[in-house]
């Protein structure tokens, strides 16, 4: 289980830019920047950013999971529960399933663009992918390295590299991105990763689909 840490500033979002990186302001491109508020000023608005959903809107159960695509332990719930939670709770009508990424470093919110770039027909076929190969891209130390890493996966998953290279460089979705995260942490009290909102009630911590599907039986009364 990752616990919050402050969310980035703009120094830490760094972006791709063509073949090299770039960052928005300050720091160095090297691994992880340093961790600072944000910012509300810094933000250019957060109403253009969309939850990414699955199942029946009108499910007994709403399910609203917290992860980043670099916490290991979210990465064991998507790899080895999630599936299975999908099919018995999600596609069967019982849960209406929400996923909101987390920033707690600048690889996971580039993660987040990627997959966001897939548009929302295909964000967990990306998400999928993203935590299939974590091992692969999120635990190397050279920013260019995790960006071209990221790009191959893009690629598996159908997009062009134009595609992927713009939407990394999209400098207004990442604020806009960190600062949505920033007010859900703040609504919700999120404080590590992964935590479950079921129904109102907040669940933190890596689950098996007896102790996850437990929580959803019960909220369904």
């Amino acid at each position: 289980m990752i616990t919050r840490r402050k969310a980035l500033t703009l120094a830490g979002i760094g972006l791709v830019a063509g073949g090299g990186f770039t960052l928005l302001r300050g720091g160095d491109t090297g691994g992880v920047a340093g961790l600072a508020d944000f910012g509300a000023a810094n933000a250019q608005g957060t109403s253009a950013i969309e939850d990414v959903t699955l199942g029946d809107a009108d499910a007994p159960v709403k399910v609203v999971e917290y992860a980043s695509y670099t916490c290991p332990h979210c990465a064991s719930f998507h790899n080895d529960t999630f599936k299975q939670f999908k099919a018995d709770y999600i596609d069967s009508g019982k849960v209406h399933f929400t996923y909101r990424e987390v920033f707690f470093d600048r690889y996971g919110l580039w993660a987040a663009m990627v997959a966001r770039c897939a548009g929302n027909d295909r964000y967990f076929g990306v998400a999928d992918l993203l935590y299939q190969k974590q091992g692969e891209w999120a635990r190397q130390t050279d920013a260019a390295s995790v960006a071209e890493s990221l790009k191959r996966i893009g690629a598996l998953a159908g997009l062009s590299q134009d595609t992927v290279d713009a939407c990394l460089q999209d400098a207004a979705k990442a604020q806009s991105l960190v600062a949505w995260w920033e007010e859900n942490s703040e609504s919700d009290n999120v404080r590590s990763t992964p935590s479950f909102l079921i129904n109102g009630d907040m669940h933190t911590g890596n689950m098996s689909l007896d102790q996850i599907g437990a929580l959803v039986d019960e909220a369904a009364g």
